[in-house]
């Protein structure tokens, strides 16, 4: 094997991805901002103990290990930035009012979830920290639905789902963590028959109720349904409403609900969205997801509402068309007064000038030179159009 081959599922960013990948990120930046989130860049490596604290099994199985040499500590490469913004407002911040915080930086992961993933996806996201409210799960889809349309993606469709929903099912059963686990797994793929086994000795209301969430998607009319058929209760019928609620305040996206939706379950306290478009093959593609998770500050010692979404930017840009080159100047090189001057004087403006190294005239590059520096007659350097 060559020694320049790259692990699977691990590439390089040639200049055409790399600036089409910048320039989304500087918007999607921009678009947090606009919303009042502050950019936060927490470390590529931590203490294993701290970047692991309360994350669960599968985070953990994601994460690459390695030894400090300074320490002899167990160092961890972030798979996740969610717990590190946690725990930057536990205890870094420490305010007491609402914390909207915006981050963007790679993450590693020691295997792919899905065909054809990056193990070193870039991640960017938000974080509201402080509100409880349904006002702030509203802020975060419409967060996450500006920043897809501030990339240029058309025709989004939101998916909505709720980890309460399954909890009130359970409640009656009262199950330890390990068959829940199995049950979530079964609910997450809608494995009916490994359901009914795992369900066999419960009480029938609570068996009856599992399979029939493995029915509960499609349109609002889910929530109607689940009204009908499922064990009312208190905490039911207000994740329920909750869903409702939001549906009711998107407008301009279609709506799904899918109460056995269950990725990341582990990780969630209540509602869990996910916006798709639909990808270059036709076929529906997710591009966001997020959700309220009420407990990962907890294990921080300062447990706050809250509530977010991420995107792996190298994922979003394979979904939208391609940003147009930008313009440039084309100037020779060389080292006349003059020439070094009107060099400056343009790139201090702003514009992109790319000299033309002797015998490399015609060289194709990110840029399209639609302009030239030349000399005219009075030997004045000036621009002029292709």
């Amino acid at each position: 094997m060559s020694a320049w081959v790259l692990p699977d599922h691990i590439a390089d960013v040639l200049p055409s991805e790399a600036r089409h990948i910048e320039e989304l990120r500087r918007g999607l930046l921009d678009t947090a901002r606009s919303y009042g989130y502050e950019l936060v860049m927490p470390p590529l490596v931590e203490h294993l103990d701290s970047l692991l604290t309360g994350t669960g099994e599968a985070l953990d199985l994601m994460t690459f290990k390695l030894v400090d040499q300074l320490s002899g500590r167990t160092l961890g490469l972030r798979a996740d930035s969610t717990p590190q913004v946690a725990r930057i407002d536990a205890h870094l911040l420490n305010r007491q009012g609402v914390a909207r915080l915006s981050y963007c930086g790679p993450v590693v992961h020691t295997r792919i979830d899905r065909p054809l993933a990056s193990r070193e996806p870039l991640q960017f996201g938000a974080e509201l920290f402080g509100h409880a409210g349904l006002e702030a799960d509203l802020e975060v889809v419409e967060l996450a639905r500006a920043c897809l349309q501030a990339a240029g993606v058309a025709q989004l469709h939101l998916d909505l789902a709720d980890v309460r929903v399954i909890d009130a099912v359970l409640a009656p059963a009262a199950l330890d963590a390990a068959r829940t686990h199995r049950i979530h797994v079964a609910l997450a793929i809608k494995d009916v028959a490994g359901l009914d086994e795992l369900a066999h000795d419960l009480p029938p209301r609570v068996r009856q109720d599992l399979l029939a969430l493995t029915r509960l998607f499609g349109g609002l009319e889910v929530l109607d349904q689940a009204r009908e058929l499922l064990q009312p209760s208190p905490a039911l019928h207000q994740a329920l409403d909750n869903l409702a609620w939001l549906a009711a305040q998107i407008s301009d996206m279609a709506v799904s609900i899918d109460l056995a939706d269950l990725r990341g379950y582990a990780y969630y306290t209540g509602m869990r969205f996910a916006l798709f478009a639909r990808g270059r093959g036709g076929e529906p593609e997710e591009l966001a997801r997020g959700g309220r998770y009420d407990e990962v500050g907890a294990v921080f010692g300062r447990k706050r509402p809250a509530v977010g979404f991420s995107l792996d930017l190298k994922e979003l840009v394979g979904a939208v068309a391609p940003h147009p080159l930008r313009a440039a100047i084309r100037a020779p090189w060389g080292v006349d007064a003059g020439l070094r001057a009107a060099i400056a004087a343009l790139r201090a403006d702003g514009h992109t000038v790319v000299c033309a190294l002797p015998g490399h005239e015609q060289e194709i590059d990110e840029f399209r030179c639609d302009r030239a520096l030349v000399q005219d007659s009075t030997s004045v350097w000036t621009v002029k159009p292709l």
